[in-house]
């Protein structure tokens, strides 16, 4: 029997992908877990912050930092535009909003007629960052074999650096929004998740934190779309609704109000949607399930929402949260 799908499963663990998904969860923290706002469109924000990035790149052709720089002004941009009209939504509705935004901003990169600029179905595979990136490895190359070698997981030195960086954001922004959580404009944030009319009582400006609070969530997420799509290319589906669906799940996994939890989730969330998709498999090609490949791959899904139904019913903080912080005034 073939157990390679382990080996891909721990490089996983540390691999860029889980990095960015683990910023976006934080933004997502910010978003829910601190300050009470019901988003399920933080895909969108990933998108727009990749998006802006790819085509200052390659249709722009701005350098690499205006590159940076142009994707969180995307997302800058994209929160203002969501918040100024339904920050003042009750969260139920503000749910349904950001679904649609999500939507909206999908199916807006995939139209035709922006083809040209957004490259439509096939998304933008190719932009002239490559040369600008590399310049910035300061890792030498390997002595032989051309990888550097970690127990079982084998880097090249592009694959290092850029796993270097990635984590290294993600890892900053944990302590900034740690740092800010604790500070008086935290307290502010988590007032309004428990009670905003009090918190309105006390002469705050309810819409202005929120507003914040968004802004800061939503631009974790652009520099996570941007992050994701560095070593691959922009496809759209990363604004799709199984972009947020993971969010969430990584989410409640590693604990709604906490920081270093949605870094723990997803980890945990990656490696354990490999391990279930090699195992269905390894069981589909021995005949010992009697489904086809195409439905084993619907059976990870499958088996990853009924943990996360079991997670939500034995366990609602998630693996860090406190769950004092999982009841409040939605």
């Amino acid at each position: 029997m073939d157990f390679s799908f382990i080996s891909q499963a721990l490089s996983q663990l540390f691999a860029p992908d889980t990095a960015a998904y683990a910023l976006a969860t934080i933004g997502l923290a910010v978003h829910f877990g601190y300050t009470g706002l019901m988003n399920f469109g933080q895909s969108a924000f990933m998108a727009v912050g990749a998006y802006f990035f790819a085509i200052g790149a390659r249709t722009l052709n701005m350098p690499l930092p205006l590159c940076l720089l142009f994707g969180v002004l995307g997302a800058v941009v994209f929160a203002l535009l969501l918040g100024i009209p339904t920050l003042r939504l009750r969260a139920d509705y503000l749910s349904m909003v950001t679904i649609a935004a999500a939507e909206i901003v999908r199916y807006v990169a995939i139209t035709p007629e922006l083809t040209p600029l957004t490259g439509g179905q096939g998304g933008l595979t190719s932009f002239d960052y490559g040369n600008a990136w590399a310049a910035l490895n300061p890792i030498p190359a390997p002595a032989s074999g051309g990888f550097y070698t970690f127990g079982p997981l084998s880097y090249s030195r592009d694959d290092l650096f850029n796993l270097i960086v990635c984590w290294a954001v993600v890892i900053v922004a944990a302590v900034l929004v740690w740092a800010l959580m604790r500070s008086p404009w935290g307290r502010v944030v988590r007032g309004i998740r428990e009670d905003e009319d009090a918190v309105r009582a006390l002469g705050k400006n309810v819409f202005s934190y929120k507003m914040q609070a968004l802004v800061l969530g939503g631009v974790l997420a652009g520099v996570a779309g941007m992050l994701y799509i560095m070593p691959k290319g922009l496809n759209p589906d990363i604004g799709g609704t199984q972009t947020t669906f993971f969010l969430w799940t990584i989410l409640f996994l590693g604990g709604a109000a906490t920081v270093f939890g949605p870094i723990i989730g997803s980890m945990i969330f990656w490696f354990t949607l490999i391990v279930t998709d090699g195992v269905v498999s390894l069981l589909t090609t021995s005949n010992i399930l009697p489904i086809s490949g195409i439905q084993g791959g619907q059976i990870r899904f499958i088996l990853v929402g009924l943990g996360l139904m079991a997670l939500v019913i034995f366990r609602p903080q998630g693996i860090f949260g406190n769950k004092a912080e999982t009841y409040f005034n939605g």
